[in-house]
């Protein structure tokens, strides 16, 4: 244990421990990732760790808490600098494309959340990031409809699920196939599909 992290502030330590977590999911199915894993990929005690989260669960509530806040921050900042709301939907799939790829954990966490019967606090904030990432979609969708770079009998709804299965089905290749940069590699030729299917009718 060095003395920088035997020493870490509280706020330091909590990000710390959610990106041990995000590192961990990368390598392990995040089922089988530990409290003692965690302290040890930290370096510090169980002990130290549980001063700041009383359960596993609670560590899982903050990483979900901190991927959905990252995430969404990401991909608005992405929109916002789009010159149309067409180029926004590009925008957001690359820097959605480019967080995964950043994070490869992040998909492997969400998806092992998903798939608990039980209703958990973790399991509810990747829900809700579900629900605002899918009405940003569904706003630029509109937006594209209204300046007539879409279609103008596009299903926005549909469009959105498409969107975010789209993003699914890129990085789930990446991660089945042990190559995370073939997300970044296929990413501009699948938008490009994605993007002639909801366009404006000729």
């Amino acid at each position: 244990m060095t003395e920088h992290s035997r020493y870490l502030p509280a706020d330091e330590r909590r990000n710390a421990t959610v990106e041990a977590v995000i590192a961990l999911a990368a390598q392990q199915n995040p089922v089988d990732i530990t409290t003692t894993a965690i302290a040890q990929k930290m370096g510090v005690t169980q002990g130290a760790l549980f001063r700041h989260f009383p359960s596993k669960d609670a560590i899982l509530q903050a990483v979900m808490s901190w991927v959905a806040q990252r995430l969404l921050s990401r991909v608005d900042r992405a929109a916002q600098a789009a010159a149309s709301p067409a180029a926004a939907l590009e925008a957001v799939f690359m820097a959605h494309i480019d967080f995964v790829s950043e994070h490869p954990g992040v998909p492997r966490l969400i998806f092992g959340e998903l798939q608990r019967q039980e209703q958990t606090v973790p399991k509810q904030l990747v829900q809700t990031l579900l629900v605002h990432y899918g009405e940003r979609l569904r706003g630029l969708l509109e937006a594209g409809k209204a300046r007539g770079e879409l279609d103008e009998g596009l299903d926005v709804q549909a469009a959105a699920v498409l969107f975010i299965g789209t993003v699914q089905g890129l990085v789930m290749q990446s991660l089945l196939a042990g190559d995370v940069a073939r997300m970044r590699r296929d990413a501009a030729q699948v938008f490009a599909i994605y993007r002639r299917g909801i366009g404006r009718a000729r």
